[in-house]
């Protein structure tokens, strides 16, 4: 749909009711009046070919220590969710997964998912005790499903893990730094979390300005 034709549903909530946010040189944001997701119109997202290309340059090495310890503001308070060896995901690693490794160096079990780097579809047909996504959501084109299948893939009491910055005012949407990313195309406040919780029934708890912690 165009914004021609009207404002397009949103993506994670599939509410109709949805309006402008912002709008910058290159894109347009639009907020659902519903679960608080700012997004952006899919006539504005890159190709996957171009996203690829975006990835590419990113370079996660995983014996890097200051990414290390950039990935550890997630890790350990997840650590501290795991009282036994558990199996888990890491969703969306990326060329370099450090976060795998700090996992497992923990004494878990993690197996990789990315659709450009390790696209394993047999993670699928799994369950696991918890799943990570750290600087993922706010790529996703169809949030809705996939928060969809990555809580069917949790076992009961398992935990999401999510890292992303989340969106505090119009004012500062403007200046945000992460809306400069072009393959960054949806942005999640404490509103949208908790919607997401209160859709899933789940437990939620948020950790500064970019940890999400929500267990099934």
């Amino acid at each position: 749909m165009s914004l021609a034709d009207g404002k397009p549903p949103c993506p994670l909530c599939g509410e109709q009711k949805t309006g402008p946010y912002w709008r910058d040189q290159r894109r347009t944001y639009l907020l659902c009046n519903f679960c608080s997701l700012v997004f952006v119109p899919r006539q504005f997202h890159l190709s996957p070919e171009e996203e690829r290309a975006v990835y590419d340059l990113h370079e996660n090495d995983p014996l890097d220590a200051g990414y290390r310890q950039f990935l550890s503001r997630l890790s350990r308070p997840l650590l501290a969710k795991l009282a036994s060896p558990c199996r888990g995901l890491d969703f969306g690693c990326g060329p370099g997964p450090a976060l795998q490794r700090l996992l497992i160096e923990a004494g878990h079990s993690v197996d990789l998912y990315d659709p450009f780097y390790y696209n394993d579809r047999t993670i699928f047909e799994k369950r696991y005790d918890f799943i990570c996504a750290t600087e993922v959501v706010e790529h996703l084109d169809a949030p809705g499903e996939t928060f969809g299948s990555l809580f069917g893939l949790l076992r009961p009491g398992g935990w999401l893990a999510i890292m992303t910055k989340l969106v505090c005012d119009p004012a500062s949407f403007q200046r945000w730094h992460y809306i400069r990313d072009p393959t960054h195309i949806c942005f999640y406040s404490r509103s949208t979390f908790a919607f997401l919780a209160q859709w899933q029934q789940a437990d939620l708890e948020i950790i500064g300005n970019d940890i999400v912690l929500l267990q099934k």
